[in-house]
């Protein structure tokens, strides 16, 4: 097993020590990993699952146009396009248009997207619950660091 090097306090301005960063970019990293291996367990490809979450919840409406989930992937709009259409041959998605401005495409999902979705969301709030311990857990950086688990559980 590997030992963390001693944690180091905050910086004087308050801001987090480059330790502090090199550890949270590691539990992150570790949760976007698991991320990956949950959407690929359920078929689905990592930018699927980020779809799915996108028009279900990134604007609280259930619905997404192509550049709200653009903005949401961090994406290029025409490749927002590609995958919202891959998605809908899958079953996953369907497209409508507005009936105000038929230039604007909603995107909906389906039962079939809508059932992952909830399989996968149920996953990461076990993983997430486990991750903010890692996180928020005061006694890491009082006892100096935690040992990691071996590179094999990675």
């Amino acid at each position: 097993m590997q030992k963390a090097p001693h944690s180091q306090p905050a910086e004087p301005d308050g801001l987090p020590s480059l330790h502090q960063l090199a550890e949270f970019r590691y539990r992150l990293r570790k949760f976007l990993r698991f991320s990956e291996r949950a959407a690929r367990s359920k078929g689905l490809t990592p930018q699927q699952h980020q779809l799915l979450m996108g028009v279900a919840g990134f604007t609280g409406r259930g619905w997404a146009t192509i550049g709200e989930l653009a903005e949401f992937l961090q994406e290029r709009h025409n490749a927002v396009v590609g995958l919202v259409q891959r998605a809908e041959g899958r079953g996953l998605v369907r497209k409508d248009r507005a009936t105000d401005d038929r230039r604007v495409v909603r995107v909906r999902l389906l039962a079939k997207g809508e059932s992952l979705l909830t399989r996968l969301t149920e996953l990461h709030r076990k993983e997430l619950g486990r991750f903010q311990l890692g996180i928020l857990n005061t006694s890491f950086a009082r006892q100096g660091g935690a040992a990691r688990k071996s590179a094999k559980n990675r």
